[in-house]
Order: C-alpha cells, then structure tokens, then sequence
C-alpha cells in the first residue's frame, strides 16, 4: 500500500470514505434516538408536516427525515407582567401588576395555534384589566381583588382554551394610586382613626360617668336605707321601751306618789345642767315641793323636818300576792326589763329626795336676796287663814 514512503490515492480515498461513514453512522444514530425528560413534550415533524408528540421516555426517530420541532414544558409556569397604567371610573390613573399561572395542556395547540402564547397572555392580561377596572372607581377597585381576578381569570381561561394553555389563577400584586391620591387617602385613614379614638374615648367616658351615677344611686339607696332601718329599729327600741313602762307601771299600780317620786328623780338632772349655773327657784315651785312632801307625809313647810311615821307592823304576805309578785316579775323579765323596787324602799327614798329638793330650793330663794313669805303658797293649802305678809328688809346703808 505504501509505495517508496508515500501513500497510495487509492488507500486515502478509501479511509475518508470509511471516515465519513463512521461521522454518518454516529450522527444518525444521535439523531435518530431521542430521550425525553418528565414533564416535558417533543413536537416531532416529518419533512416539515407534525408527525407526532413524543412522551417521557426513549423514543427512536428516523433520522434526516424526522425533526423535533420544539419542546414544550408541561409543568405550571409563573409569570409577572410589569405594572400597566389602568384609568378607573372617576378617571384616576392606577399603575396594577399583575402575576399569571399558567399551564400548557396540548403541545400542538400551544406550537401550532399561537406563535408565543407568553405575549399574547400577556396582552391579553392588560387588556382586560383595562376593561374590568374601567367600570370601577378607585374605591372598588382597591376593595374588589377578588372580583377583579375572578373576572380576568374567567376571560382569559375562555381566550387561552383554543391555545393549549389553561390558567389556573390570576392575582394583582399591586394597585398603586396617583402620590396625591395616596396623600389624601392618608389624611382620610388618619381622620376616620381619629374619629374612632375620638368616639372610644367619648364611650368610655360616658360608660364611667354611667358607672359612677349608678354606684352613687345604689350608694344613696343604701345609705337610706340603712338610715330608715335604724330609724325602725330606733322606733321600735322606744316603742318597747314605752310599752315596758307602761306595763310596768300598770302592773305596779302606780299612784300619785310614784309619779311624784318619778318627777323628782328628774330634778337632779335639772339642777346638773352645764347650760345654766345660776338656778332661780320661783316661791311657787317651793310650795308645790312642799304639797309634794306632805302628800309623802311630811309636815308640808319648807325645811322644817318631820319625824319619821312608825313603820307598820309587818303583815305576813298572802300566797296570792306572791304569786302575783312573781307573776309581775315574769313578765318583766321576758320583756327585758328590771323589776321595780319594793314599794316603801321607793316612798322612803322619794321622801328622803323632797326634802333635800325643799331644802335647796328654800336656800336658793335666800340667797336671792329676799326672805321667804308663807303667804305665796296661802292658794296652796285652802281652809287655812291667810298670813301676814312679811315687810320688806331694809336696804342696807
């Protein structure tokens, strides 16, 4: 094959011949198999006409005749269009972005029936944006998201069907106003919060002030009652307490003396007066402690003393009088009171008292400055002769 150190025609022809067949083989062999990843799909076309769609997996193709066209992605895609400027209702520019998912359902539709759906979703998108929003003012439009993408979802889904691509949601990332609308919704937001602090802060006062009238009135009805309570229990203490000595008194049978006896036990109350400390005696009260004493048995004329009556002999008591004693004292006792004293102890005592009352008050009349005159108390004693009266002292030189 070599001849004198050089190569034959022949012998390279045949190696490039060999060379370019083996360059064919493994380029047909490369184009002719074909592995298709998950969630991806291959548009595959016979001399320019589609011949098939290739699945996941391994898939042999006639090689220089059939061509894979383009590959598709099966999964759901992501897409952020940048804002648009949309005019409301109340002709208030709104700068709105908006974000697509999407999903390619048929391959061939979404090869053959639109030359790049990604655009014309996109123009889709603003135009209907631009629809919806237009009969909103900026109000609706920042409150009806939802209804807003409902809307849009509904018109692009129906466009896309044909295409091979479904939408599955649509949102509005953003809905930004004009600055001096922003401005002003800001002082609006910052009013209507002011009112409500103003409005909690009024509700609160008039709940404290509602609080407060109501624990006074529960307050004053309490402190009425306690006060009409004591006054009850007060009325009954003294109703009692009259009906007490009252009982007593007629269980007693009071006479004249004891009622006596009852009006000089006030005298020393009287006298011990811190109001008054000069005690002027009219002589006619001297009388009338004078008709006191001698209805007790006493001689009936101021200080003079009258001997003692002999006691009466003592009378053994009959069996009915201690049991009415016994009786009384009962009675008494479940009323709560104290039993009266023996009968002559008090006349002794009330005997004892109209004379020290007699005697100071015939010294009170004294010390005043004129001698006492018996015929101030002549009307006291009716069947005597009436005396004398005394002269007049001289006045002293």
């Amino acid at each position: 094959m070599i001849d004198n150190g050089s190569f034959n025609p022949a012998t390279i022809v045949l190696y490039l011949v060999l060379i370019v067949l083996l360059i064919f083989v493994v380029t047909a062999l490369v184009r002719a198999v074909r592995i298709v990843p998950q969630a991806v799909s291959l548009i595959v076309e016979r001399l320019g006409r589609y011949q098939k769609t290739l699945e996941p997996g391994l898939h042999i193709l006639v090689p220089f005749i059939d061509k894979v066209r383009a590959g598709v992605d099966l999964r759901e895609q992501v897409v952020s269009f940048p804002p648009q400027p949309v005019i409301t209702s109340d002709n208030l520019v709104v700068s709105i972005d908006t974000v697509i998912y999407f999903q390619v359902t048929d391959p061939k539709s979404a090869v053959y029936e639109i030359a790049n759906y990604i655009t014309a979703i996109e123009q889709l998108t603003v135009t209907t944006l631009r629809n919806v929003v237009g009969s909103m003012d900026l109000e609706q439009t920042l409150t009806s998201r939802d209804q807003i993408n409902g809307q849009l979802r509904g018109v692009l889904d129906e466009a896309t069907g044909r295409w091979g691509v479904r939408i599955n949601r649509v949102e509005l990332r953003s809905i930004d106003p004009p600055a001096s609308v922003q401005g002003s919704m800001e002082q609006q937001m910052r009013a209507e919060r002011d009112r409500r602090a103003a409005i909690l802060t009024a509700e609160g006062v008039k709940q404290s002030q509602i609080l407060t009238a109501e624990g006074e009135k529960q307050s004053a009805i309490l402190r009425a009652e306690g006060d009409a309570q004591s006054r009850v229990l007060r009325a009954e203490g003294e109703a009692r307490a009259i009906l007490q000595v009252f009982d007593a008194i007629h269980t007693g049978d009071a006479d004249p003396k004891l009622l006596a006896y009852q009006y000089l036990q006030m005298l020393p109350q009287i006298a011990n007066g811190t109001a008054s400390k000069l005690w002027v005696v009219p002589t006619e009260f001297t009388a009338a402690l004078g008709s006191i004493s001698k209805g007790f048995g006493g001689s009936g004329v101021p200080g003079v003393p009258v001997a003692p009556a002999p006691e009466p002999p003592a009378q053994e008591e009959s069996a009915a009088a201690r049991a009415l004693r016994q009786e009384r004292k009962e009675r008494m006792e479940a009323m709560g009171g104290v039993a009266l004293a023996d009968a002559a102890e008090a006349l002794r005592e009330a005997q004892r008292q109209s004379e020290a009352a007699a005697a100071d008050a015939t010294a009170s009349g004294t010390r005043s400055g004129l001698p006492f005159d018996p015929a101030h108390e002549a009307g006291q004693h009716p069947g005597e002769p009436p005396l004398p009266p005394v002269p007049p002292a001289p006045p002293a030189v």
